[in-house]
């Protein structure tokens, strides 16, 4: 995507009283959002930390080579199971309840491992794949977004 039409975005929504954008062309992406007075924006797909429009601006633009970043992610290693929404994570039914499951429990396709909340909805979401929860990659309470990895399964 052009970083002409990115700074363009960015314009019209502080401009606006428009809080979120999101444009796709193609397979590139991009999500402009407002957040306390300052305008924040991240070229999908993946899930890196939200940046400040400035320092994102040269990962939106594939001409140029984005440089390594100091903290590297690290690739969860098994099947990941995704988020089917955006939502609140819970690995409970209720915060006197204990978890659905555990890092080293086996679990069976279509077992209740969490709840996403979305929209004041409790939505249950199973494991996709019979295995054994190798890491849970979300911490409880934490928003997450959609198709952002919840656990391993191997």
């Amino acid at each position: 995507m052009d970083i002409r039409k990115v700074k363009k975005l960015i314009e019209l929504l502080e401009e606006s009283n428009i809080d979120e954008i999101e444009i796709k062309e193609g397979e590139e992406s991009v999500r402009i959002s407002r957040n306390s007075g300052q305008t924040v924006f991240a070229a999908h797909p993946g899930y890196a930390p939200m940046a400040s429009a400035p320092a994102a601006t040269a990962s939106a633009n594939p001409a140029s080579k984005p440089e390594p970043a100091a903290d590297t992610v690290a690739v969860p290693s098994g099947h990941v199971m995704s988020s089917p929404m955006v939502g609140t994570f819970y690995r409970s039914p209720s915060p006197s309840s204990p978890p659905f499951v555990e890092v080293g429990q086996t679990v069976r396709a279509g077992e209740v491992v969490c709840i996403v909340e979305a929209m004041k909805m409790m939505n249950q979401i199973e494991a996709d794949k019979s295995g054994v929860i190798g890491e849970i990659l979300v911490e409880n309470g934490e928003a997450v977004e959609f198709e952002q990895p919840l656990f391993t399964i191997v």
